[in-house]
Parts: structure tokens; C-alpha cells; sequence
């Protein structure tokens, strides 16, 4: 053998060596720090500026079932669905609280949607949609339906009519 094949030879069995040793344990699973929220799982708290102005924190309606609705202006669907959620809010509450966490747009826009829909419901601002992040939202409309010890019981994702709605809404009624 030459020289340069024992060089070459040496290197690859200490490189293998040494990416045998550093590898990582087959059962390592590190934690997530953000859990993706699901269904039988608390809800993540958060607080965000409504469209008032006044702070809202989620684990503040704790003892309550809340139907969280994460939405824009600019989504068809949401739109859609929107006299179905202030139906709701005007039926339900306050044995039920229906919030609706705009993603991302700015206060005076939000304000003149709900203005002309009549919108009466808990409008916090997402406005980084940092929130939206956290919850892992796909698309918009989605709406979380958490029961009275902030636990979530149904994760609706898309346009619901006033059926769905309601059934998903007796699902978390105490």
C-alpha cells in the first residue's frame, strides 16, 4: 500500500470514529417549548390590545367556555361567518364568551368592518400574528372551542354555518 492510501484509509476509520461517538441516542426527543395546542390539551394563554384598546388575557374567562375565532377582514369565509359568531355572542353570553383575534391588520380597518356588521364580541389585535403563530393557524377562519377549565374540546378549521356552530358550542356548555 502507498502512503497515500494508509492516509486516506486512517482519516475515513477516525472520521467514522468520531461520527459514531457524537451521534445522537435514537430516543433523544427534545421538547418543544411551543406544543402545537390540540384537542384535550389547555389552551395557550395569551393577551393582546382589543380593538378598544384595552388589554385581553385569555386565562381571565378561566371558569368560562370561550369560542376563540382567529380571523381578518380580508377572508372571504371570515366574513361569512361573522353573523353567525355575533348570533352566538348575542344567544350565549355570558354563559359563553365569543372572541375574535384579528390577525395582523390595523385597528381603524378592523374597527370599520365591525362597525358594518354590527360586531359586539371581544375583538383582540394579533397585529405581529404572533398569536396565530403560536396556535399553529393554518388558514383563516379557525376557531377553537375551549371549555370552562381552558381546555380545548374542538378545533374547527375553515367557514362554519350556524349548525356547526351550535353543536360545537353545546360541546363545551358546562
Amino acid at each position: 500500500m502507498n502512503r497515500w492510501h494508509i492516509i486516506l484509509l486512517s482519516a475515513l476509520i477516525l472520521g467514522s470514529a468520531w461520527i459514531w461517538q457524537s451521534r445522537v441516542p435514537v430516543d433523544y426527543v427534545p421538547a418543544s417549548k411551543d406544543p402545537q395546542p390540540a384537542v384535550g390539551h389547555p389552551a395557550p394563554d395569551f393577551t393582546l390590545p382589543t380593538v378598544d384598546g384595552e388589554p385581553f388575557t385569555l386565562s381571565d374567562l378561566r371558569g368560562t367556555p370561550v369560542v376563540l375565532n382567529f380571523w381578518a377582514t380580508w377572508c372571504g369565509p371570515c366574513r361569512a361567518e361573522m353573523p353567525e359568531l355575533q348570533s352566538a355572542a348575542q344567544h350565549y353570553e355570558p354563559a359563553i364568551r365569543i372572541i375574535g383575534v384579528d390577525q395582523g391588520e390595523a385597528p381603524k380597518s378592523v374597527q370599520a368592518f365591525l362597525d358594518e356588521l354590527g360586531v359586539t364580541f371581544t375583538i383582540p389585535l394579533d397585529s405581529d400574528m404572533g398569536v396565530g403563530d403560536h396556535y399553529r393557524i393554518m388558514g383563516l377562519p379557525t376557531t377553537f372551542f375551549i371549555d370552562r377549565d381552558g381546555i380545548i374540546r374542538q378545533i374547527w378549521a375553515g367557514e362554519m354555518n350556524g349548525i356547526i356552530l351550535a353543536e360545537a358550542i353545546a360541546g363545551i356548555l358546562p
